[in-house]
């Protein structure tokens, strides 16, 4: 899918990939606050750097340079370039630059689309990390000072969202801060439930969380959250959890097991082994198991196929 981006965004985009002299992506070598969010492995990472103009009072200290190093898309990089340059042309301190929110990097940028909002989180999350380091570096006590991060809010909280690391406090903070009312919300918002998939509609999972703060939805609009088209990575990762939670235990009770050979749309291609695959039910097992069970966690479209 091809995004719509803002000539800002472009910009700053091309800018940070000709390595352009106004560009702020690099590193400080002798920041004085560092800070990190995402991860690679989950498709986007920001590392982000700021160095200080020392005042006698740490608390006074102003911020006089900002870099970061990204792992991400056109978005991630843009929203790291529109956080150092607010930050710079603010000559803010670093306890005001907490006061920078991911709305206005996204004002900054002239908008991003609503599924790469994200990004400009995750600018917000590496910078409130890089604060957090300034100020363990400089003997600044922020909760003495009222300042409270919301990182440390997170620490303890139940974890809802394992592929992206996302925990209930998280979740929460951010449905209302984000105005999130749909799971397509959450995971363009912040990547939650984006993945797998099985968080979405868990017990305690990102639905029942919306209905807690927003109310129970209907039958007909939770029907319309469910079939929601799944990209063909989220598709293959619900498919693969299903595989492992539900299908996989009952063929291995006798003797057997299935394995994923390609998925074309709604077409799984699998194959059969172990007992399995010579077993002479093995039609069955395909349509009255597998097929079924995908069919009724994932999308009643999905058709199965022995190869």
């Amino acid at each position: 899918m091809a995004w719509q981006y803002s000539d800002k965004t472009k910009i700053l985009f091309m800018n940070a990939v000709n390595g352009n002299e106004n560009s702020h992506f690099g590193e400080i070598a002798d920041a004085d606050g560092v800070g990190e969010h995402g991860s690679i492995a989950c498709g986007d990472a920001m590392k982000f750097f700021f160095k200080v103009r020392r005042a006698e009072n740490p608390v006074d200290d102003v911020i006089i340079a900002a870099k970061y190093s990204t792992f991400g898309c056109t978005s991630a990089i843009a929203s790291s370039e529109a956080l150092c340059e607010i930050i710079e042309k603010g000559e803010y301190t670093p306890i005001e630059a907490l006061k920078i929110r991911n709305e206005d990097i996204v004002k900054f940028l002239e908008g991003l689309p609503s599924q790469k909002i994200h990004c400009s989180v995750m600018g917000a999350e590496a910078l409130e990390a890089a604060v957090a380091d300034w100020a363990q570096k400089r003997g600044v006590d922020l909760e003495a000072l009222g300042v409270h991060l919301e990182s440390k809010e997170d620490e303890g909280s139940r974890l809802v969202c394992t592929c992206f690391n996302v925990t209930e406090s998280e979740l929460k903070r951010r449905i209302v801060e984000l105005n999130l009312h749909t799971i397509d919300d959450v995971i363009g918002a912040i990547k939650a439930g984006g993945a797998c998939g099985a968080c979405q509609h868990a017990p305690g999972g990102i639905q029942d969380l919306l209905d807690a703060q927003w109310g129970v939805q209907d039958d007909t609009t939770l029907d319309n959250v469910q079939k929601m088209k799944l990209s063909p990575y989220q598709l293959s990762k619900r498919i693969e959890a299903v595989l492992e939670e539900d299908i996989r235990p009952m063929l291995a009770a006798d003797g057997g097991d299935v394995e994923i050979i390609d998925i074309k749309e709604n077409l799984i291609y699998v194959d059969l082994t172990g007992a399995c695959a010579t077993c002479p039910g093995a039609s069955g097992t395909i349509q009255h198991v597998i097929e079924k069970k995908l069919r009724d966690k994932v999308d009643d479209a999905l058709r199965v196929i022995q190869i």
